[in-house]
């Protein structure tokens, strides 16, 4: 506890080094407390350096009569929270994307009884041809409009929305042709 205090001291003066030695101090349990919500080691690291920047940007706000571990460990598990919220709101914005923009392109509600998993969504968008996927992304993952996905890209509105049209039809299909494979088997 006193090392800790020390380190943290250290932390609130922007020392470098100990910011070095809390984490090391404390990244392969927290990597541990991370696994268990995500089960994927690498996505733990992601989580763990994200924890840790959160944890330097306040550590001001750090009092240090409780416990620094605690507090790190409430940290990690509301990152590992928020990339679970933040990955089910893109599914599900995908998906509802997917599902209300029939083939001419125009939104509708179009019958869509099928759950899509993160993994064939994923799969499916990474499929995309590379000026589809950046628009796709760009317009339905990451909420940009076409004005300022054109400005990006620096092409025209029309081009977006074309390609946006284009991608969700190869989307649907490749969806489609998907379920009906692997309901199939």
């Amino acid at each position: 506890m006193e090392e800790d205090n020390f380190l943290i001291e250290g932390c609130k003066r922007n020392n470098h080094e100990a910011f070095e030695k809390l984490y090391q101090k404390y990244a392969s349990k927290m990597k541990g407390v991370a696994f268990r919500y995500v089960n994927d080691a690498a996505l733990s690291e992601d989580i763990i350096q994200e924890a840790f920047i959160k944890v330097f940007v306040n550590i001001q706000t750090f009092d240090t009569s409780g416990s620094f571990g605690g507090w790190l460990h409430r940290v990690v598990v509301n990152a590992a929270i928020d990339h679970f919220n933040k990955i089910k709101k893109q599914n599900h914005k995908v998906v509802a994307d997917l599902s209300t923009i029939s083939e001419n392109g125009h939104h509708e509600e179009v019958d869509n009884n099928y759950d899509y998993s993160m993994e064939e969504l994923v799969e499916s968008i990474s499929k995309l041809p590379e000026g589809y996927k950046l628009v796709f992304n760009m317009y339905v993952v990451d909420d940009f409009s076409h004005k300022e996905i054109a400005a990006a890209l620096n092409i025209t509105e029309g081009a977006s929305k074309s390609q946006l049209s284009k991608a969700r039809g190869y989307l649907r299909n490749y969806l489609e042709k998907n379920k009906t494979v692997n309901h199939a088997r």
